[in-house]
Parts: C-alpha cells; sequence; structure tokens
C-alpha cells in the first residue's frame, strides 16, 4: 500500500559521480535533499575487472563543497597507494574511493528505486518501489548511461541469439578466455576492451569504421607548446575542460562539431602498446548477419568478407559503440518530452521543460572523470 509524506525541497536520483556531488554541495547549502540510489553501483557492476581510468589522478575525482575529499585524500586515509602524475588509475580505486565520499558526505543515501515522476503545479510527485510517495519542488536527475547502450540497427537481429552484447555488460571478461570474438568501436571502451579481453585469454580482434585508432598524447619532458589536460596536451582539450560552462550556450550544430572534433573517439596514450597483439581492422561496416554464424562486413562500401564464428567456441560481439541519449529509453519520468543529445544532466523545476545542463556537474562547473 502506498503512503504520502511531507514534500522535499529536493530530490536527487542516482548516488554515482554525479548524484553524490550534487547532494554534497546542496547539503552544504543547507537544503534538505533525499537522494535515491546505490553508491557507485553501475561502477561495480558494469564496469570490466582491471579497467584503468582515462582521466589522471587529479581529474579523478567527485565535487565536494569542502577541502580534503580528493582521491588522493582518500588514499591517504584508506592507506592505499598514492597515485601522482599521469599514473592510471585502477577502476576499482575509484569505486572505493566513491564509496568512502557517499559515507563522509551524503551518508543518508536511500537504496531504493524511484517508479515514477509526474509533474504538478505544485511542483512533482515522485512514487517509489517501497510504496512511499512524496512530492518535491525540484529534481534533479542523474542517473547515468544505465539504459542508454546504444545498439547499431544492424546488429539487432543477433541480440537474441546472444550473439551481441554491449561493453557495459561485463564486469567479469574472464568467462571469454579460450573464445573468438570482435570488438566493434574505436574510442576507450572499445580499445580497452579488446585489451582487457586480449591478456584475459579469448581471440579477439577490433574492428571500426574509422580509417585510423586515435591515441592521447603520452607524458613528455617540457618544453611543451601545448597545454596540459586530463585527456592530454591540446588547446582544444583545454577549452573544453576550463570552460565547460559555457559549453551549453554555443548552437547545436557547433555543439555537435566541437564533440567529434575534440572528444571524439581516441583511447588513453598508455592503451596503444595494449593493442600491439589484437588484429585491427579499420575502415569496416558491419551490414548485418549473414547466414549461421557470419556477418556482412564493407569496406568503404564495397563488401569484401566475412567474419565467421568459430566452432572451437561460442562466440561473441561486444559492442562499445558509445550511448543513445533519449528521455524515453530507460527513465521514469513521465513529465516531458527528451533533450538534445549532446546533453549532460537534467534538472527540472516547477513550470520549466527539461533543459541541458551541458558537459560539467550540475553542483559545481566540473567535469567527471573521464573514462569511457
Amino acid at each position: 500500500m502506498s503512503r504520502s509524506t511531507a514534500a522535499a525541497p529536493v530530490v536527487v536520483i542516482g548516488a554515482g559521480p554525479y548524484g553524490l556531488s550534487t547532494a554534497a554541495h546542496l547539503k552544504a547549502r543547507g537544503l534538505h535533499v533525499r537522494v535515491f540510489g546505490s553508491p557507485m553501483a553501475s561502477w561495480a557492476e558494469n564496469m570490466p575487472a582491471g579497467m584503468l581510468l582515462k582521466s589522471p589522478p587529479s581529474a579523478s575525482l567527485l565535487s565536494a563543497p569542502h577541502t580534503g575529499f580528493t582521491l588522493d585524500a582518500y588514499c591517504r586515509e584508506a592507506g592505499e597507494t598514492r597515485l601522482t602524475g599521469h599514473d592510471p588509475v585502477p577502476v576499482e580505486m575509484f569505486f572505493r574511493y566513491g564509496r568512502w565520499f557517499a559515507e563522509q558526505l551524503v551518508p543518508e543515501v536511500e537504496n531504493v528505486r524511484v517508479l515514477g515522476i509526474g509533474r504538478q503545479t505544485d511542483g512533482f510527485h515522485l512514487k517509489l518501489a517501497s510504496g512511499e510517495e512524496l512530492r518535491t519542488q525540484a529534481v534533479v536527475a542523474a542517473r547515468g548511461m544505465d539504459g542508454f547502450a546504444y545498439v547499431p540497427e544492424a546488429l539487432v537481429p543477433l541480440v537474441p541469439e546472444g550473439l551481441v552484447s554491449h561493453s557495459s555488460q561485463h564486469a567479469d571478461l574472464a568467462k571469454f578466455a579460450g573464445h573468438d570474438g570482435v570488438v566493434v568501436g574505436a574510442g576507450q571502451s572499445a580499445q580497452e576492451s579488446a585489451a582487457l579481453l586480449g591478456e584475459a585469454g579469448a581471440r579477439v580482434r577490433l574492428t571500426a569504421r574509422t580509417q585510423r585508432l586515435v591515441f592521447g598524447t603520452a607524458p613528455t619532458p617540457p618544453p611543451h607548446w601545448q597545454p596540459d589536460t586530463p585527456l592530454g596536451r591540446s588547446w582544444g582539450l583545454y577549452a573544453v575542460v576550463h570552460h565547460a560552462a559555457a559549453f551549453r550556450f554555443l548552437p547545436v550544430p557547433t555543439r555537435l562539431r566541437l564533440i567529434k572534433r575534440v572528444l571524439g573517439p581516441f583511447g588513453s596514450w598508455w592503451l596503444k602498446p595494449r593493442l600491439d597483439g589484437v588484429p585491427v581492422r579499420l575502415g569496416e561496416i558491419i551490414t548485418g548477419p549473414s547466414g549461421t554464424g557470419m556477418l556482412s562486413v564493407s569496406r568503404l562500401g564495397v563488401p569484401t568478407d566475412a567474419l565467421t564464428r568459430s566452432k572451437r567456441g561460442t562466440s561473441w560481439l561486444p559492442r562499445a559503440t558509445g550511448s543513445s541519449w533519449t528521455l524515453w529509453t530507460s527513465s521514469p519520468l513521465s513529465c516531458g518530452p527528451s533533450w538534445p543529445g549532446p546533453a549532460g544532466p537534467p534538472l527540472w523545476t516547477p513550470g520549466s521543460s527539461p533543459r541541458c545542463r551541458g558537459s560539467t556537474s550540475p553542483a559545481s562547473g566540473q567535469r567527471p572523470p573521464s573514462v569511457r
């Protein structure tokens, strides 16, 4: 049986880096905040073991309203090895850091699922899996990327057969040892998935439609003519990192062009040597299934060959093809249409439409860790 409670000024949905950071800042401003979610759950359940963050230690942090809650502060207190400079950050360490951050600043996170949100004249009405119902004046949606995995149309027929999965669906890649498979994509997720699968004993190849794989610039001694950023030395990246709050004011065509040019698919510098033993086929497009265990592949629009499923083990096709950002993909929201694709966490207030918060954290204008 459902029950109603008194109104809460602000509700935060999600307890990942964005949700925890936002809640910490709102609490510091004296607001009563209710936070729903499981702290860092998607990082524990949807990231492969052995994954390394794309961002360096100094940029791999949650945003706190006070000093003393960085990744380095956590390592000091927990007795973990402190990372400096461009040391890669293990995903397991970042997960533990996020949980520590929640315990310190947002201990009241409620592990309850939000089933629905409805707009009312005086705010919003929320229904929770616990049966509770409540009213609130503002909702911050920070649900992360769960449910937004993109499946290229050509691969959809293979999903029911269990031959296609997304890179975010596998926390343990050791189960693929001795099996054959293809990783599709050219970004960090695809490159690192291929490397991890190969290191786990799988027979894997990487294929992408791009003509070349792009990697970040490895650290080098001075002098430097480009400024340093969490993703490498680049004037373009410097502008995105240090002026991210202005990004959402640009025209949509300009934003899309900059995303493709500056934040297009690329891997960390430390991934390049790890792909040395992985066969890479570029300039290829998978056009769909072709017979049992076969995939039709086109090279520059000209059919050339097929990728054959091995008879020695179960084949799989991990997709690392990004996410599709539409509001109705996986959301309890019933109060408005979708927001534009290159958007960050949405914020709703009474009388408003969902609006893009750009690529910055709602709490502080600080970018989240760049990981996949």
